[in-house]
């Protein structure tokens, strides 16, 4: 079990629709960000937009992103469209040296989305390097079942990936020091930054990190390229 955790919530440079272009930019935020854990934003790959095509995993051009997280021993949370027996969801996919495989998948669909893909089907966690970590994509933060649900799996960090108007950043913010609270865990959120579909010209960015207390441990600013990155330490009371 490992005494610390280095985590990043990226803001890659996404082009709407150009899954090529931003497999390249969210291998160089990869590189760049060298933690453990990498967070994105949600459907990153893609841009936000309800209609997206589902991202086919098995694609060659995935191969960049694993060889991305190889080089650095890295996990990477990537949000996107994707299409199982079950339908098509909002997902976050987990990419590291191994390969590509689906996380977690949105339970809390908004408006267009509830047209285009189906629900997931609740709170997920995985294991990193003896951490616990949740998950949960943009509206399911601000849930309070599904908040309340994750922290019953005994999470040692929350991540999420965001989509949020410039307008909303206060309400982001206080939804990164809540589910702290609620979840008695460290908080690492990535939030979309410059424009993309859905009728989000100005997203907010401001890609956060919170300790379980709700302190702000680190800040992207509001820019494409932006980055939020620091070092997790287990608690005294962890450690007994």
């Amino acid at each position: 079990m490992s005494e610390k955790l280095v985590v990043a919530a990226v803001q890659p440079r996404v082009l709407d629709g150009d899954v090529e272009a931003n497999v390249a930019s969210h291998a160089e935020a990869i590189v760049s960000a060298d933690a453990r854990l990498v967070v994105f934003p949600e459907l990153s790959l893609t841009g936000y937009r309800a209609d997206a095509q589902p991202v086919d995993l098995a694609d060659g051009a995935m191969e960049r992103l694993v060889k991305a997280c190889a080089a650095t021993r890295s996990i990477a949370l990537i949000g996107a469209p994707v299409e199982t027996s079950g339908g098509r969801f909002i997902a976050m996919v987990r990419v590291d040296a191994a390969g590509v495989n689906v996380v977690y998948r949105k339970t809390f669909l908004s408006g267009e989305e509830c047209r285009h893909f189906a629900a997931g089907d609740g709170p997920r966690a995985i294991e990193v390097d003896g951490w616990q970590v949740g998950m949960g994509i943009c509206r399911d933060t601000g849930i309070d079942e599904h908040v309340r649900g994750t922290a019953a799996l005994g999470v040692d960090v929350y991540v999420c990936g965001v989509v949020h108007h410039e307008t909303e950043l206060a309400e982001q913010q206080r939804r990164g020091r809540s589910i702290a609270a609620v979840c008695d865990a460290s908080v690492v959120m990535a939030s979309f930054a410059g424009s993309t579909g859905g009728g989000f010209t100005k997203t907010a960015g401001r890609s956060a990190i919170w300790a379980t207390d709700g302190t702000l441990l680190a800040e992207a600013d509001a820019c494409p390229g932006g980055m939020a990155r620091t070092t997790l330490e287990r608690s005294a009371t962890e450690n007994s």
